[in-house]
């Protein structure tokens, strides 16, 4: 039976973000299943978001529909996409920056269900319970988009219950350093066409211990590391810490590693690239 890549977004993200590659593993003969985490898709944003002109003061008070979500919501979610679709044959599971603590914790759940499970410049934590401990670390120094994006936000987290970036509203410097952060080595274009595919919310709700890798449960499961080498969101010595440390968690079952000379979203604008990495890994 065929292998099926299920693919998990990060945040401010939706499936959108998976067109291009989804485009290039199909050429190479392989299926694909992006998933829209709970809250997130163009169909359950704010109106506001998407009008042109957009009314700001309107989309400053918009209900988020990330409101009470949390990583829990995010597992459950996947845990029965993948159930699903294992019915069909095997699964190797696939996460994008944040989106590598959704898998991590889904990995935990459910390794009896997941062939492989890869990492695409993902967060991914054997020894720390939130990510956040990571972002004062030298190893986080050269990250861009921390500075960048509280540039773009709108809202009152709070009254929200979620951050909302307002991805479509951005122009002048400000696109220019997050196309630094994020895209460097793709063109405006490229970028830009991103950016209209994000979501404007993500939860508040940090990750756990849930998402803490289990040498018990996550360790059985063969998986991969596919470093961008060129990230300015998680810099390359932040990669690199986090499978060392994962490696020292699982000694008999390393990181399979693999690197592209690539910026965080490399896998939306130089898809190709990636794709045949996942082929070779199914």
């Amino acid at each position: 039976m065929n292998t099926t890549f299920v693919l998990v977004h990060g945040a401010s993200s939706n499936a959108q973000s998976w067109v291009p590659l989804q485009q290039e593993l199909a050429l190479l003969g392989h299926r694909s299943l992006a998933v829209d985490l709970p809250g997130h898709g163009a169909a359950r944003q704010p109106a506001a978001y998407y009008r042109n002109p957009q009314d700001l003061a309107e989309l400053t008070e918009a209900p988020s529909p990330m409101a009470g979500i949390d990583l829990a919501d995010n597992v459950e979610h996947v845990i029965a996409a993948v159930r699903r679709v294992a019915e069909h044959g095997p699964v190797i599971l696939v996460g994008s920056s944040m989106g590598g603590v959704t898998i991590s914790a889904v990995g935990n759940e459910i390794p009896e269900l997941l062939g492989r499970i890869v990492y695409l410049s993902a967060w991914c934590s054997a020894t720390t319970r939130t990510m956040a401990e990571y972002s004062t670390s030298p190893e986080h120094a050269t990250n861009l988009l921390d500075d960048a994006a509280p540039s773009a936000m709108i809202g009152d987290p709070e009254a929200l219950g979620a951050a909302r970036i307002n991805w479509r509203g951005v122009a002048g410097e400000l696109f220019a350093e997050l196309k630094a952060a994020m895209m460097a080595d793709g063109t405006d274009a490229e970028f830009r066409a991103l950016l209209n595919t994000l979501d404007p919310d993500e939860t508040m709700a940090p990750a756990t211990a849930d998402a803490q890798l289990r040498a018990e449960a996550w360790g059985r499961i063969p998986h991969s590391y596919v470093r961008f080498t060129e990230d300015r969101c998680i810099p390359i010595a932040m990669q690199d810490r986090m499978i060392a440390e994962a490696d020292d968690l699982t000694p008999d079952n390393p990181f399979d590693v693999h690197s592209v000379d690539g910026s965080h979203v490399c896998f939306f604008n130089r898809a190709r690239e990636v794709a045949a990495i996942l082929a070779h890994l199914s």
